[in-house]
């Protein structure tokens, strides 16, 4: 249940901001170009964060790691809502701070998840990413019945990030251990720990990062986006755009609760495959759709396609216990540049094409994710038997 907790918190910070994007790009007036370069700034925070978090979480554990980045995380929401009325460098400074705290984490928490995976001995990862999810649909959710009612960014974020500052620390004090007593027994695990950093050396581990690129690069494009397109270019009122954007990551959660029952069923690469296709026929419909309720309806295709692939690239990624900072470190880091180089192409490609037709490029990287999804079948674990006392 911390856990949960953790995923929730994490959301539901993420989505407050994520649902607000319009509004405060209407208040300071930004060109789509512009925006992308803006929302950069969170995803560069979040860049620098993660090749560092396999250190923290190595050194002081995934439980302090998450009560610290959720105290910087709730003062940054307070300074980006306060600061996006002061203008562009406020704001940037503001989005760098929330994406380093949502980067860290991100990593602590889903080392967290896979040590409780591996205590229930059955696929759990996936509902909590579900749990992300539940707390990014309250968020927006919220977020368009405020929008509705006029209250100002101004205020949502401050206080939004002062529950998540006080909440989240004390919900995580319940984490167990990151490893397993089990894993200090030869007959469990015969390989040495190495150093957090020695994963950028492997290249299972760095496939893993780059089938989890397209899933985040799915995922992030859809939560800076899809609100926008809506608005923009298929000339949806603010409520609709919020709401499709609520739409997309309900599909989300459904698909993460559901995922692992049928994921232990018929095993990840199946699962995994047939969730990319779903994927590939909503944003194909959303990128060619003039109608608004189509490309509403889209949406919860893409959303149920996307919800998968992530939380299955973590547990592949921390499927040796001994390892499993390290690499999902290595993994979030090559799969956070998705956020790093998303905002910019899609503002550019929006700023000629429009945004709707910019996400033209989000296929692609789906296409690449199917061809490369074997990356995340479990290695075959070899036991060796130790001689009779």
């Amino acid at each position: 249940m911390a856990t949960y907790a953790a995923f929730i918190a994490s959301g539901f910070s993420f989505a407050t901001w994520a649902s607000r994007i319009p509004q405060v790009q209407s208040a300071l007036e930004l060109s789509p170009q512009v925006l992308g370069l803006v929302l950069l700034s969170l995803a560069a925070g979040s860049i620098l964060a993660l090749p560092l978090a396999g250190v923290i979480v190595a050194r002081i554990g995934s439980s302090r790691t998450v009560q610290v980045m959720a105290v910087v995380n709730g003062l940054a929401l307070l300074w980006i809502g306060i600061g996006h009325t002061l203008g562009i460098p406020a704001l940037v400074v503001g989005l760098f701070c929330f994406g380093f705290a949502q980067g860290a984490w991100d990593v602590a928490m889903n080392v967290q998840g896979a040590a409780v995976e591996r205590r229930l001995g059955r696929s759990i990862m996936a509902r909590y990413h579900a749990g992300f999810s539940v707390g990014t649909v309250a968020a927006a959710l919220l977020s368009a019945a405020l929008v509705v009612a006029g209250v100002p960014v101004a205020l949502q974020l401050p206080l939004v990030g002062l529950l998540v500052a006080v909440g989240t620390p004390f919900a995580v004090r319940a984490f167990l251990a990151d490893t397993d007593p089990a894993d200090a027994d030869p007959s469990v695990d015969q390989a040495p720990r190495r150093h957090p950093l020695a994963a950028w050396t492997e290249p299972r581990t760095l496939l893993i990062g780059l089938f989890v690129l397209a899933f985040a690069f799915t995922e992030g494009t859809a939560n800076d986006w899809v609100a926008v397109a809506l608005i923009r270019d298929l000339q949806a009122s603010e409520a609709i755009g919020t709401l499709g954007f609520a739409v997309f990551l309900s599909a989300m959660t459904l698909s993460r609760w559901v995922g692992p029952r049928l994921q232990d069923r018929y095993g990840r690469v199946p699962m995994i495959r047939a969730v990319t296709v779903l994927a590939l026929i909503g944003v194909v419909v959303f990128v060619t759709t003039t109608s608004v309720p189509l490309a509403v309806a889209a949406t919860a295709l893409w959303g149920l396609g996307a919800g998968l692939g992530f939380p299955m690239g973590m547990s592949a990624a921390a499927d040796e216990p001994r390892h499993a900072a390290g690499r999902v470190s290595v993994v979030a880091s090559v799969g956070y540049t998705a956020f790093l180089a998303g905002p910019p192409l899609i503002g550019f490609l929006g700023e000629h094409w429009g945004v709707q037709k910019g996400l033209v490029v989000v296929p692609v990287l789906l296409l690449i994710a199917l061809l490369i999804a074997g990356c995340v079948r479990p290695p075959q674990v070899v036991t060796t038997e130790l001689p009779p006392d």
